[in-house]
């Protein structure tokens, strides 16, 4: 009688403690947010769409000691933009899963002098810390030397800045980087890696866990990146207890950054 009270005791405790600190404070990303930043206090590091929100917000938030990164989605164009309708004869295939946004021809000087002079720059003016840049996943789908070339041109000059870089998937771009120039320093500070350890089933729109064979490839792409001094971020898309457990001793033990939300949308 006694052991069939103790195992459930112990399994709901750990329940309850993961599920209280599904993430340890450090880092969080919020996308579909806008409004006041204070709601993300007890973050040091936040991740936003800088573009819906207004300087004095951003900046009160950092005076209270925090740090704000920025989307900017460099190698896709999301058709809800402003400027959608100027670039869109840049526009290549559709983006798998998310039917507003179209990849860009990112080899393309009218995009690159569109990120660099307009849109990041407009980004700085808001006090922002640094970038957090999506879609350098376009290589992958376009594995050509000319986007190889004008996506370094892009990330080239948001390092540029001074302000930190941190890629948000892009493992092809890096590696391909890489191995052509020698240092991932000079188009990155970060990556930032989704679905390491958890996994999306798109078909029936649920979490499930990362094979073995991504998860091994991952870990080891970016521990051998964190080798190198490039900073590590971790984000995950999982309710499960034992899997969040899982994710957070592998991020303590790294020394790695991660946030891990029970939602896409990142709200």
């Amino acid at each position: 009688m006694k052991k069939h009270i103790i195992i459930p005791t112990i399994i709901l405790f750990l329940f309850l403690l993961t599920a209280c600190s599904y993430n340890d404070g450090r880092y969080g990303v919020f996308l579909s947010v806008e409004g006041e930043l204070d709601r993300f206090s007890g973050y040091e590091t936040v991740v936003i769409d800088a573009q819906y929100f207004d300087k004095e917000n951003i900046e009160d938030f950092k005076a209270k000691g925090h740090r704000v990164f920025t989307y900017i989605n460099v190698g896709s164009v999301e058709n809800f933009r402003d400027y959608y309708s100027e670039y869109e004869d840049l526009t290549l295939d559709v983006y798998e899963h998310w039917e507003d946004e179209r990849w860009v021809d990112v080899s393309e000087s009218r995009w690159q002098d569109f990120i660099l002079e307009e849109l990041a720059p407009a980004l700085l003016t808001k006090g922002i810390d640094g970038f957090f840049v999506d879609n350098c996943d376009v290589y992958y789908h376009y594995p050509t030397e000319e986007m190889l070339e004008g996506l370094s041109a892009i990330m080239k000059g948001l390092r540029a800045t001074g302000k930190e870089v941190i890629a948000n998937g892009g493992n092809d771009f890096v590696e391909a980087y890489t191995e052509k120039y020698g240092d991932p320093g000079d188009v990155i500070t970060g990556i930032n890696q989704e679905s390491v350890f958890s996994a999306i089933d798109w078909e029936d729109g649920k979490f499930k866990t990362a094979t073995a064979e991504d998860r091994s490839y991952f870990t080891e792409y970016i521990e051998k990146y964190a080798a190198r001094g490039v900073d590590i971020y971790l984000l995950e898309y999982t309710t499960d207890t034992l899997l969040i457990m899982r994710i957070k001793s592998y991020c303590k033990k790294h020394g790695f950054n991660c946030y891990i939300s029970g939602s896409l949308e990142l709200s």
